[in-house]
């Protein structure tokens, strides 16, 4: 008689015990490696701070443009060190996109030890996907949520009801530059969201069974959330952050039936049992 020969589970490839001390040195090497990249990425980014200010100007111009605004946009300075560390700002976070691509791929090189060799493959793909999808939010926060959002705030100013007040606009460049910074790297972030979901799928958290039921509700959220971060009621702006919202997650669920692990398949429903009437109970009549 033939034996069955069991064969063991699959397990991670790198199956060393590490002790916390050597995962510490390791996340202090991926972290040192990641500030390198972001270190050449700002330097990058100083010698050409002029023209990344210029670009970072163009959308609030127009708009003012547009709008027949009086004079010309001014950013204004408060303080001798303002326009240094508003550079260094800008600077800083242009490094931080220079340096995505860096960074993504020593966030998984960190946590590939605990992977197995067919998820191991997917380095380069994550690494220029996530990339991709960053720049992507980038350019829609510049491209398409900016106008909008300018033109809006512009159309609030003016004259005060029947008084002769007048609502006017000279941002500073702090203000300004942290305003703009922080939309796009927001509207970045908000991008990985496919990313984020892959991984909860790959880690068996999620799967897709899951994120196709969760669609409906996933599809109010975003008609939700682009209402409330997109000013004024303008609806073909909160039409298109929704739409880019509702795309993500659609994005989320091929991509976590790709590289996500298989869903158990559904029990099949047991017929209900039909009950019993139970019969009457005679009682003999006592005499």
């Amino acid at each position: 008689m033939s034996e069955d020969v069991t064969e063991p589970p699959v397990s991670p490839e790198a199956e060393v015990k590490m002790t916390i001390w050597e995962h510490l040195g390791e996340l202090r090497s991926r972290v040192m490696r990641a500030a390198i990249g972001l270190g050449i990425g700002v330097a990058g980014c100083w010698a050409f701070r002029e023209r990344l200010l210029a670009w970072l100007i163009v959308p609030y111009e127009k708009a003012w443009i547009a709008r027949h605004m009086e004079g010309k946009p001014e950013l204004q300075t408060l303080s001798p060190a303002d326009v240094f560390l508003g550079y260094m700002q800008l600077s800083l976070v242009g490094g931080i996109v220079v340096a995505i691509p860096i960074i993504f791929y020593q966030l998984w090189a960190f946590i590939s030890p605990g992977l197995y060799a067919r998820e191991k493959r997917f380095i380069f793909p994550f690494v220029a996907l996530s990339s991709m999808l960053f720049l992507t939010g980038i350019a829609f926060a510049y491209y398409v949520f900016f106008p909008f959002t300018f033109d809006y705030f512009f159309s609030l100013l003016g004259k005060v009801g029947d008084t002769t007040a007048q609502l006017t606009q000279r941002p500073t460049l702090e203000y300004y530059l942290d305003f703009m910074t922080r939309l796009l790297l927001v509207f970045g972030a908000m991008f990985e969201m496919p990313l984020f979901i892959t991984f909860l799928a790959i880690a068996g958290i999620v799967n897709t069974r899951q994120l196709i039921r969760f669609s409906r509700w996933a599809i109010v959220g975003s008609f939700i959330l682009g209402a409330v971060i997109t000013p004024g009621g303008e609806v073909l702006t909160q039409s298109m952050v929704s739409g880019a919202l509702i795309a993500l997650y659609f994005l989320s669920i091929l991509l976590s039936l790709i590289f996500g692990k298989k869903a158990p398949p559904e029990p099949p429903e047991e017929p209900k049992k039909k009950k019993k009437k139970k019969a009457p109970v005679e009682t003999e009549a006592v005499e």
